[in-house]
């Protein structure tokens, strides 16, 4: 078992790790069901984001999650889609995105949810802290490099490409995330590997 990826030494992704100096750090709050899942794609970006925490759970401590939105003072920024039934399931309603975009890359904190739609959904729902962030929802994305997992529409992303395109648009594009692309790529081709071929 590797120490630092946590995965048996015949599926280590250490050495696809892309070492990058992101501007806005990057916190990930990961459901439980993804810390063992193969194909889960935050275990690289968390070795590759110099700037990067997780936090495992589906509901945390109110008083523990505070903390980790707002440490040092950094504006937390949700990244999730538009809720438009949120008031009807009682949850909080987001802040204003213009919360965010008045602050410079190293003032902002962003805020993964590491899980299936259905859980992440979950994670939000339980956690009201969550529910209050200002959110960056992602438009327009290539094509998804996932091949590996299935996805219920064609413009789902996996953790680590919806997080670099956030990062790419939260920083103005002023770093280079391609590399860390690529290395997905290279762990697509890893997994793939070990699914059986069907005869």
């Amino acid at each position: 078992m590797c120490a630092e990826c946590t995965r048996p030494q015949r599926n280590c992704i250490c050495r696809l790790a892309s070492p990058i100096d992101n501007r806005v750090e990057v916190l990930v709050l990961q459901h439980p069901d993804e810390t063992k899942n193969a194909k889960n794609t935050a275990g690289l970006l968390l070795l590759s984001l110099k700037n990067s925490q997780c936090y495992i759970g589906e509901m945390f401590n109110p008083d523990d999650l505070h903390n980790w939105l707002f440490a040092g003072n950094r504006t937390p920024v949700l990244l999730y889609p538009d809720t438009p039934d949120s008031e009807a399931r009682g949850f909080c309603m987001p802040q204003p995105t213009a919360m965010y975009k008045q602050s410079s890359p190293e003032q902002l904190r962003l805020v993964i949810l590491d899980g299936t739609w259905r859980k992440s959904r979950k994670m939000l729902y339980l956690n009201r802290s969550l529910q209050s962030l200002p959110r960056l929802a992602l438009d327009t994305t290539p094509a998804s490099l996932y091949t590996i997992r299935k996805a219920h529409s064609e413009n789902q992303l996996s953790t680590l490409e919806a997080s670099c395109y956030a990062l790419q648009q939260l920083e103005q594009q002023q770093i280079d995330y391609a590399p860390l692309l690529q290395a997905m790529q290279q762990f697509v081709a890893q997994q793939r590997a070990f699914i059986p071929t069907e005869n």
